[in-house]
């Protein structure tokens, strides 16, 4: 499977799960651990195995991790558990995305920069749908938001249209940004 498809896979949790602020922090909380977890574990595994048996590792330690947080959330946060649904089980595929991209155990600066990027971004979806849907932010588990302003936005699609919007917005803001000289790119 290549890295287009696990991108796209990845957008399920993002999109499904961030119907309010609080379900949006949770799954940011859940990625970043997990993904770090699994990098963690990842690491001293990477060079002692050959790719065959690093790709096999790798999807068994990332279904371990969730299975693990799956199982923390239904004992400890039942409500969360059922409010987030599936999703937190796709978190997995986040963890095989940035494994499979960012393999070198030298990249942990780039890893907490992309995570720092898909935290505020299911931040800001979150808060933004439920800001659309119900004009106020609730800190409750259950369910989505009660939809008395734009229903659209507590819905799949409406989530999918203000990503594509916020995107576009951080892409504008970053294009007024002078370019990067030569020498702070071989800097990084």
């Amino acid at each position: 499977m290549n890295r287009s498809w696990l991108a796209a896979l990845s957008l399920a949790p993002l999109l499904g799960a961030s119907q309010t602020l609080v379900q949006g922090a949770s799954m940011t909380l859940l990625s970043v651990l997990a993904i770090g977890i699994h990098r963690g574990l990842m690491t001293p595994l990477r060079g002692r195995l050959d790719p065959t048996c690093n790709g096999l590792a790798n999807i068994l330690l990332a279904a371990l991790v969730v299975t693990c947080q799956t199982l923390a959330l239904q004992a400890w946060a039942l409500e969360l558990r059922q409010a987030l649904g599936i999703y937190p089980e796709l978190i997995a595929v986040s963890c095989l995305l940035f494994e499979q991209s960012l393999g070198n155990a030298a990249q942990w600066r780039r890893v907490a920069i992309l995570l720092g990027g898909y935290s505020a971004l299911f931040l800001l979806l979150g808060s933004s749908r439920e800001l659309l849907a119900s004009g106020t932010l609730h800190l409750s588990f259950t369910g989505g938001p009660a939809s008395t302003g734009l229903r659209l936005a507590s819905l799949a699609p409406g989530a999918l249209l203000l990503l594509g919007l916020l995107l576009a917005l951080i892409n504008r803001a970053c294009r007024n940004r002078p370019p990067k000289t030569v020498k702070e790119t071989a800097d990084q």
